[in-house]
């Protein structure tokens, strides 16, 4: 499996309108986690966020939503924000560009449907407050997406954010003490950090998030979402 940690810097200026950092001189990181709701995982990510008072941004798959309202409700009280994955983890590159769309669409739907629901929640979030609601933010399935879709995403008021920094947590060819190298060794102020809130990435999630998380504000670093 071919992927880079470090996002490299050619790439980030081939495709300059992709968010893939957010540049900044404060001790600042964005952690994201795709692909929930999950409800063997997420619950567990929240908790560890909660010991350090760290906010993330949720990448969650529509579908997943629908099933789990309660776990995206307990996502907005942390105060972490929700963005969009699709409706149904589609690789971008084997669709057409309308039927994309239309399951990104889908989706977007559903994650402001449930933020709706829990105005109540986000307004008396001491976190959140003012901030909600956060929309638009998407992130395309493996890092695929067409130049076409992604110029129709921008001009309808989407950010699509990719990332600085991939974790490897999905990737079962590497061990736990690698994932956690890949972050501690390639993340600096500003940097976007992949992980996955699956069942498949779990094992390595549960050994990698505790000392990032631990290490990092050791280092005085704050953890903050998206906007």
């Amino acid at each position: 499996m071919l992927y880079f940690a470090k996002t490299p810097y050619i790439i980030k200026k081939v495709f300059p309108k992709l968010t893939w950092d957010i540049p900044t001189k404060e001790k600042v990181i964005y952690l994201t986690f795709d692909d929930g709701p999950t409800p063997e995982i997420t619950p567990w990510v929240l908790s560890e966020l909660k010991k350090h008072n760290a906010k993330a941004t949720f990448f969650c798959i529509g579908k997943n939503v629908i099933s789990h309202p309660d776990i995206v409700k307990e996502i907005i009280k942390n105060g972490s924000a929700i963005g969009n994955h699709t409706h149904n983890h589609v690789n971008g590159w084997k669709k057409t560009s309308k039927t994309y769309l239309k399951n990104i669409d889908k989706a977007q739907q559903i994650i402001d449907s449930e933020i709706k629901k829990h105005q109540k929640t986000i307004l008396h979030s001491t976190i959140v407050n003012r901030q909600y609601p956060i929309k638009n933010l998407f992130r395309p399935p493996y890092g695929k997406i067409k130049n076409s879709v992604a110029k129709k995403l921008l001009g309808k008021g989407y950010k699509i954010i990719m990332w600085d920094v991939l974790s490897g947590d999905f990737d079962r060819s590497i061990t736990k003490e690698k994932c956690l190298k890949n972050v501690i060794n390639n993340t600096s102020e500003g940097s976007i950090l992949v992980f996955h809130d699956s069942i498949k990435a779990s094992g390595k999630l549960k050994f990698v998030l505790p000392k990032i998380l631990e290490y990092f504000s050791k280092k005085g670093y704050l953890f903050e979402i998206i906007k």
